[in-house]
């Protein structure tokens, strides 16, 4: 992933959420997805499991294509440069904010970092469904820090009956305001929620050599078999048309976007208001950027959405985003109708997140 920018999750909870277990899960799984990780101690994630492949400074490399560092909040810009070198791949950096730093503390520092390389990948906050109540009388900023959250995963979802879990889902959703909350078992959520999984293999006919880490996943799916846990519930919705979308009404709907829609990706064709440019679009959470790109020779012009999220509805996602379909010669748009979207593209040499954004929702 080295011509495109890499997303840059923040991964947080109090002590004995599970927020470890759900690093070492997404690790275990990343199966050809480079993943970059900041943490404070390498003694949290299972580095011997993973394979250690070699050692630098305070950088791992780990066996299945993975970086490891051990950081401070200090160091962040640092690490962050080294890890999105082109000559690393990496596909998403995750950065375990325990002891680093305030959760949001860490979303200003990405946001305002000059690393052209890098787009925010969304605050993950993570809570414990058994230990909720005491959490938040022992730790009375958790309120704080889901309110600003883009996904809440409900971790330990197995150890409460299901009247407790929902009363505790609730709790959540009602601290998190518009962010997604989603319930899980020994933090074994779908990467897909997170970042874009990427296959890769060793010859061009899609085989490759079983690796150690194909063995240790098996092996501990065998372990930890998927029926005793309840299941991740997301919703993909994806959407295409080939009729230019209204930059007016597409604004609408993205400023109004329902609660649990998470992520956003995909083109935007905004037909005779920037007809040289198709937009690629990124949202997460509260935060929204637009890619102007020219359109790739002989490519037919469509807008092409995938939307992610919990709890949504898809056939009202799917009517919103078909009333934002330009009607016809009466209804096209012109370039002062762009102004809405151009707020939310990055100012050139400014780096991805230096445009318009929801920054002031942090506390």
């Amino acid at each position: 992933m080295s011509t495109q920018q890499i997303p840059v999750v923040v991964l947080a909870g109090f002590l004995g959420s599970g927020k470890t277990t759900l690093l070492n899960h997404l690790l275990r799984s990343a199966r050809g997805t480079r993943i970059g990780v900041m943490v404070n101690d390498f003694g949290s994630i299972e580095i011997d499991a993973m394979t250690v492949a070699g050692q630098v400074g305070s950088t791992v490399s780990l066996g299945n294509g993975c970086l490891c560092c051990a950081v401070d909040a200090s160091e962040l810009d640092t690490y962050l440069e080294t890890l999105t070198r082109p000559s690393t791949r990496l596909d998403v950096i995750v950065i375990e904010a325990s002891g680093l730093a305030e959760p949001q503390e860490l979303v200003r520092m990405i946001l305002a970092s000059d690393n052209d390389r890098i787009v925010y990948g969304g605050l993950v906050q993570v809570v414990d469904a058994a230990e909720f109540d005491a959490t938040r009388t022992r730790h009375p900023e958790t309120d704080r820090h889901l309110a600003i959250a883009d996904l809440v995963v409900v971790n330990k979802a197995d150890r409460v009956p299901q009247p407790e879990l929902r009363r505790v889902q609730d709790a959540v959703s009602g601290l998190a305001g518009r962010a997604a909350v989603i319930g899980a078992a020994y933090g074994r959520i779908d990467p897909e929620l997170l970042f874009d999984r990427v296959a890769r293999t060793d010859d061009l006919d899609g085989a490759r050599q079983l690796s150690f880490e194909d063995l240790y996943a098996d092996a501990y799916d065998a372990a930890h078999p998927h029926e005793r846990h309840p299941h991740t519930a997301y919703e993909t919705v994806s959407f295409t048309a080939d009729a230019p979308l209204h930059p007016r009404r597409l604004m609408d709907f993205l400023d109004s976007r329902p609660d649990g829609l998470y992520r956003i990706k995909g083109f935007v064709d905004f037909g005779d208001a920037d007809p040289r440019n198709r937009y690629a679009v990124h949202a997460v959470g509260r935060i929204l950027r637009f890619y102007p790109q020219p359109w790739p020779d002989g490519e037919q012009r469509l807008t092409q959405l995938v939307l992610i999220g919990s709890g949504t509805d898809g056939d009202a996602l799917h009517k919103a985003l078909d009333d934002c379909r330009v009607a016809g010669a009466h209804d096209m748009p012109e370039e002062h109708h762009m102004w809405g979207v151009l707020r939310y593209v990055p100012e050139p040499g400014q780096g991805p997140d230096a445009g318009q954004e929801a920054e002031d929702d942090l506390p």
